[in-house]
């Protein structure tokens, strides 16, 4: 797999773009902001979405969603539980930011199997720092597409409406129970990690069990 990311909006949000070596067909993964320069960096690979995929539906993972939509004609595939957020942006934004609606035209939860830009894909709940979070899992690669759920040496914050700590704690203890450490932490915001790196050192996990 080739993944890269840029960074975009008020909080450097990562999205990323991920395809097989050399594909022209891709996966974007929570387009927050910024579509000229989302779409500079697909024209500049050669590739097209075959499918925008959304972990989480706050503001800074979906600002740019309706945008890229219709400018490349890929479908957009939701947690089922946030399909109300990204109809409704503005009302889950900081003040001052505003952004477009969309309705997706797929909703995804745990347990689905995706079939997208050549990949063989697991969503996986991890709810905590959203009401419905998900995590997009490629095993063939070991790597998964984390959103919020965990940092490079710190995890996603439980402060804002529908987070909750314990839920987002057993999401994470979900993921290093299911997936080897070597696997891939390709994160929201900062940079990429393992969750076996996590497991050793990320001081927010001393209080999950560890083998």
């Amino acid at each position: 797999m080739e993944a890269r990311w840029l960074s975009v909006g008020p909080v450097q949000e990562n999205t990323w773009i991920a395809r097989q070596d050399g594909s022209d067909k891709a996966l974007l993964i929570d387009p927050g902001d910024e579509p000229e320069k989302l779409l500079q960096a697909l024209a500049d690979l050669g590739t097209t979405p075959e499918a925008i995929l959304i972990t989480h539906c706050h503001f800074d993972h979906v600002g740019a969603v309706k945008a890229m939509a219709e400018a490349t004609k890929a479908p957009v595939y939701c947690p089922a539980g946030e399909v109300f957020m990204l109809e409704d942006i503005n009302s889950f934004a900081f003040p001052g930011l505003t952004f477009e609606n969309y309705t997706p035209e797929h909703t995804v939860k745990d347990g689905d199997k995706l079939h997208l830009a050549g990949f063989e894909i697991d969503v996986i709940g991890t709810p905590g720092h959203s009401p419905d979070h998900v995590t997009y899992s490629i095993p063939a690669d070991k790597a998964i597409f984390s959103g919020d759920v965990l940092f490079q040496g710190s995890i996603g914050r439980t402060d804002l409406p529908g987070c909750d700590h314990a839920t987002l704690m057993a999401s994470i203890q979900k993921l290093l129970d299911t997936l080897p450490d070597e696997t891939g932490v390709l994160p929201g915001h900062m940079e990429p990690t393992t969750l076996g790196r996590e497991r050793r050192s990320n001081p927010f996990l001393n209080e999950l069990a560890r083998p």
